[in-house]
C-alpha cells in the first residue's frame, strides 16, 4: 500500500488503554467496569506520529505506559486483559485497533518487527536459535530452513553473537542475557521490516555491543528506509539515535519535540530530573579491610556434545582461571562484554554453578561443601538476577515472594513478616500496600527488578551479588537504587559484587574493578586507576563507548 505524501507512517490519535484489575499493568489506574470486571487506565490519551525513515524515541519511568503503547501497535496484548476505550493507532493509514486477526498476522514480523525487553520470555525455550529464526524466514518469505541457514548465520554475526555458527543449535537458556538479546534483535530485523519497534533493545548489552547494535540499526535504517520507534530509559542513546522524542509519565505525554530542543531546554521539571548530571565521585578503597571472599583459579567449563551418542568434543570456557579478593564493606565491579563470563562467575561464587578451583568465604573453603552444610550460608550470600521475570515465581504474590526468605530461615512470625515485607518494598520505591496481593505479571520490567532487589535485601545479607540489577530501570530509579545500595553498605557493612556493562554505575558504586573478556580477567585494580589510566586496548574501548 502506498502512503500519501502528507500522511505519517504511524500516528497515535488520542490513544487510551486500560487493563483488567488483577491481570497485568502499571500503577495509578482510573477504575471502570466492563461486564462486571474492573479496569484501570494505563495510557490516557496520547498523540504522536512517526514518519518514514525517522527514529522516534519514547522515554519515561518504568510503568509510565511506554511498552503498553508500543505493543498496542502490533496488538500483542491478550485482549481479554485490555481495552482500548478511545483513540486510534494508524499504520500506513489503517487503524490497527480495528483490524481483524488475519490482517494483523500479515503485518506482524513482516511490516513491523519488535525487539522485546525480556528476550528469555520472548524466545521459545523448546526450539533452537536457528529454528526460531528460520521459521520467521519461512513464514514471511517462503525460504526453507536449509536455504535460510546462511541468512540466519549472517544476521547472528551482524548483531555480534560470538561464535555464531556454534550457537545455531543452542537453546535460549544456554545463552547469556546479552546473547539472548542479540538473537532477539536478529529475529526482529531478519525480514527487513518497514517499522522497527525497539523496546529497550540494548538493556542487556555491554557498551561495545550496544554501540555496534545502534550503528547497525542506523545502517539498516539508511539501507531500507526503515522507521524506528525506540523505547528506552537511556537518554545517552536517545541523544545519539533519535530525531524526535516524547517524555511519558503516568500514561500521558508531558513533553515532546526535537531531541536537541527537549534535552537542551526542557520545560517540565520531570524532564529536567531525567537529564540531571550523575554523581562522578568514585568510592574510596580501604586496603586494610579484611577479605570476605577469595577466589583462586576458578574455572567453569560447559561441555559441547556432538554426534548421535552426544559425546563431549570440546568445552565452552565460560570462566577460565579467575582469581580475586573481595574485602568486607567494599564493592567490586565486574565489567566486560556480554558472554565474557561475568554472570557465570557470580553464580559459581555462590555455588549455583558447578566449578573447580577454590572459593573461600569468611576464611572457610566452600567449594566442596555439601548442600546441607551450605544452606546456613545462603542467607549471608544473596544474588539479584539479570532477568527479574524469570527469577520471580509467577504463581506467588509479591508478599510471599519477598517474604519467602524470612519464612525459610524462620526469622520472624507471620504477623511481623508482612510489616518487614512492606518496609523492604518501601526501600526500593514499591511501598504501596496494594502491591502485596498482586503477581509478577502485573508489573513492568523495572518494577519487577525492584521487587527482586527487595527480596534479597530483606534477609540482610553480608555478601550481595548484583547481576545487572539496574539494567531494566529508568535513569532516576537507577541512581536511587545505587544510592540505596551505598547507604545499606555503609549501615550494614555489606560487600557487593556488582556485575554490569554500565560503567557509569560501576564508577558510582565500586572502589575496585575487574575487566573480563572470554572468561579471563584482562585488567584489574582500583576503579579510579583503571578509569583514568587503562592499560589494555579492550578496556580503553569499553571506556570510550561508555563515556562518549
Amino acid at each position: 500500500m502506498t502512503i500519501p505524501k502528507e500522511a505519517h507512517l504511524v500516528e497515535y490519535r488520542g490513544f487510551r488503554a486500560a487493563f483488567g484489575r488483577g491481570r497485568t499493568g502499571g500503577q495509578d489506574f482510573a477504575p471502570g467496569t466492563d461486564g462486571g470486571a474492573a479496569f484501570r487506565e494505563v495510557v490516557r490519551g496520547i498523540d504522536f506520529y512517526i514518519d518514514e525513515h525517522e527514529t522516534f524515541a519514547l522515554v519515561g519511568e518504568s510503568g509510565s505506559g511506554k511498552t503498553v503503547s508500543a505493543q498496542a501497535l502490533m496488538r500483542l496484548i491478550n485482549e481479554e486483559w485490555i481495552q482500548y476505550p478511545g483513540g486510534e493507532i494508524l499504520f500506513q493509514g489503517r487503524n490497527i485497533l480495528a483490524m481483524k486477526e488475519n490482517e494483523l498476522r500479515e503485518i506482524r514480523g513482516r511490516d513491523m518487527g519488535m525487539i522485546f525487553q525480556e528476550p528469555m520470555t520472548s524466545l521459545n525455550p523448546l526450539h533452537t536459535i536457528e529454528k526460531q529464526l528460520a521459521e520467521s524466514l519461512f513464514l514471511h518469505q517462503g525460504i526453507s530452513r536449509q536455504k535460510g541457514r546462511t541468512l540466519v548465520l549472517d544476521w547472528l554475526t551482524r548483531v555480534g553473537l560470538r561464535d555464531a555458527e556454534k550457537r545455531l543449535n543452542a537453546y535460549p537458556h544456554e545463552l547469556s542475557g546479552g546473547e539472548r538479546q542479540r538473537v532477539m534483535i536478529a529475529l526482529a530485523l531478519l525480514n527487513k521490516p518497514r517499522l522497527l519497534i525497539a523496546d529497550e533493545p540494548t538493556t542487556a548489552l555491554d557498551v561495545t555491543i550496544q554501540d555496534q547494535i545502534l550503528t547497525l540499526i542506523q545502517e539498516l535504517q539508511n539501507e531500507l528506509g526503515m522507521a524506528v520507534l525506540f523505547i528506552t530509559h537511556n537518554l545517552e542513546v536517545v541523544k545519539r539515535i533519535a530525531g524526535r522524542v516524547a517524555v511519558m509519565r503516568d500514561g500521558r505525554i508531558i513533553e515532546s519535540g526535537a531531541v536537541a530542543e527537549v534535552f537542551g531546554s526542557p520545560k517540565e521539571e520531570y524532564t529536567r530530573l531525567l537529564l540531571g548530571d550523575d554523581d562522578k565521585t568514585i568510592p574510596p578503597a580501604d586496603p586494610s579491610a579484611p577479605a570476605v571472599v577469595e577466589l583462586r583459579d576458578l574455572k567453569v567449563y560447559f561441555p559441547i556434545k556432538k554426534g548421535f551418542l552426544r559425546r563431549v568434543k570440546d568445552h565452552v570456557r565460560a570462566v577460565d582461571g579467575v582469581s580475586f579478593t573481595l574485602q568486607r564493606g567494599q564493592s567490586l565491579g565486574i565489567a566486560g562484554e556480554s558472554g565474557s563470563g561475568k554472570t557465570t562467575l557470580g553464580k559459581a561464587l555462590l555455588r549455583l554453578e558447578k566449578s573447580s578451583g577454590s572459593i573461600i568465604v569468611d576464611k572457610r573453603e566452600i567449594e566442596n561443601l555439601d548442600e546441607n552444610s551450605l544452606r546456613p550460608l545462603r542467607r549471608k550470600m544473596q544474588i539479584i538476577f539479570q532477568d527479574p521475570y524469570g527469577a520471580l515465581n509467577p504463581r506467588m504474590t509479591i508478599e510471599n515472594i519477598v517474604g519467602e526468605g524470612l519464612f525459610i530461615h524462620r526469622l520472624c512470625e507471620k504477623e511481623e513478616r508482612r510489616e518487614r515485607v512492606l518496609k523492604a518494598l518501601g526501600e526500593v520505591g514499591m511501598g504501596d500496600e496494594a502491591f502485596l496481593e498482586r503477581y509478577p505479571n502485573e508489573f513492568s520490567g523495572g518494577q519487577r527488578q525492584r521487587i527482586a532487589l527487595a527480596r534479597s535485601l530483606i534477609l540482610e545479607p553480608e555478601i550481595l551479588v548484583l547481576d545487572e540489577p539496574t539494567s531494566s530501570l529508568d535513569r532516576t530509579i537507577q541512581f536511587q537504587v545505587v544510592q540505596l545500595l551505598r547507604e545499606l553498605q555503609a549501615r550494614r557493612n555489606l560487600s557487593y559484587i556488582f556485575i554490569s556493562h554500565d560503567l557509569r554505575l560501576v564508577r558510582r558504586l565500586c572502589s575496585g574493578l575487574i575487566i573480563m573478556k572470554a572468561g579471563k580477567i584482562v585488567e584489574a585494580g582500583p576503579t579510579v586507576e583503571i578509569m583514568e589510566n587503562p592499560r589494555e586496548d579492550y578496556t580503553k574501548e569499553l571506556l570510550r563507548t561508555a563515556f562518549t
